[in-house]
């Protein structure tokens, strides 16, 4: 089979200095290794000639062990996809909004405790969310701006990754654990077409502590990524998703292709790919795009 071995690192030598050591590793896993052709700065694309895709992200995986270059090996056919869907906090933006939201409540140490222990699964999510939720209680819906503005920001190629796959005719859909007040911020911001997320309750002006019913978590994520894909009229397999805590797992399982971003524990290891070193047009190298299809307006 023709598989897809695609390096990218914000270091541009040391994608082409991992070459040598990943044809010599995968020569010993019986695959062959084609002529690289060069995606962009620090992204190189090799076509790998192998009779099965195990053995050939192992030996990639023991080969970079230590080197700052991030590694996708995928199927050649079927690799451009055709729906992006992506968590937000810590992925898309560089924050988690519900710790920020209880920096301004005074709560953030106990608040930022949870959500680390609920993105690495080991708490329920639901039930973490509507207990740190209600740390917040009486803070002011003002807040939430402020928050937006002062907290908020993309993440290094999240906009580029959205809009030159949609530029491209792919679907690009926003999917969060935390609030729909910051995924239709950012979802503008960044260029998807569409998002879900959980509502915050107010009253008078103030936060109630209370989050609305379904909570959306680990199930209604993988529920959004085939109802997306389905709406579209094709599949879970030609959709990439991307994530880094516990509750994005099921999506990133049943898609195409499965990413962590600079990911838990948890998320990485099951993931068929994982980016700890370059930012997030790395997800466009892996769907072998160039730097020169990057959409950057």
């Amino acid at each position: 089979m023709q598989l897809a071995l695609t390096l990218v690192s914000p270091t541009p030598e040391a994608a082409q200095a991992a070459i040598g050591p990943i044809t010599t590793a995968l020569a010993g896993a019986r695959a062959r290794v084609k002529e690289p052709r060069v995606l962009g700065p620090g992204a190189v694309d090799l076509a790998v000639e192998a009779d099965a895709i195990a053995p050939v992200r192992i030996a990639v995986a023991n080969a970079l062990e230590g080197l700052p270059v991030d590694a996708c090996v995928q199927h050649w056919n079927g690799r451009r996809k055709r729906l992006l869907i992506a968590d937000m906090d810590s992925t898309i933006i560089g924050c988690e909004c519900i710790d920020e939201l209880a920096d301004f409540a005074g709560v953030k140490d106990r608040v930022s405790q949870i959500t680390e222990r609920a993105m690495r699964g080991e708490l329920d999510f639901e039930q973490a969310l509507r207990e740190r939720v209600a740390m917040l209680k009486d803070l002011s819906v003002d807040v939430l701006q402020r928050c937006y503005d002062e907290r908020v920001r993309l993440n290094p190629g999240a906009r580029t990754l959205v809009r030159t796959m949609t530029a491209n005719g792919a679907g690009a859909f926003l999917v969060s654990g935390g609030f729909t007040f910051f995924t239709s911020r950012v979802a503008q911001a960044a260029g998807f077409q569409a998002n879900r997320a959980n509502t915050l309750i107010e009253a008078g002006g103030l936060l109630t502590g209370e989050v609305g019913s379904p909570i959306l978590g680990r199930e209604a994520k993988l529920a959004a990524l085939r109802e997306e894909t389905a709406a579209a009229g094709f599949t879970p397999a030609d959709a990439l998703a991307v994530g880094d805590g516990a509750n994005d797992l099921a999506m990133i399982n049943a898609a195409g292709l499965g990413v962590a971003y600079r990911a838990k524990p948890i998320v990485a290891a099951e993931a068929d790919a994982k980016v700890d070193y370059a930012d997030l047009t790395a997800l466009l190298y892996f769907q072998g795009y160039t730097a020169a299809d990057f959409v950057t307006d």
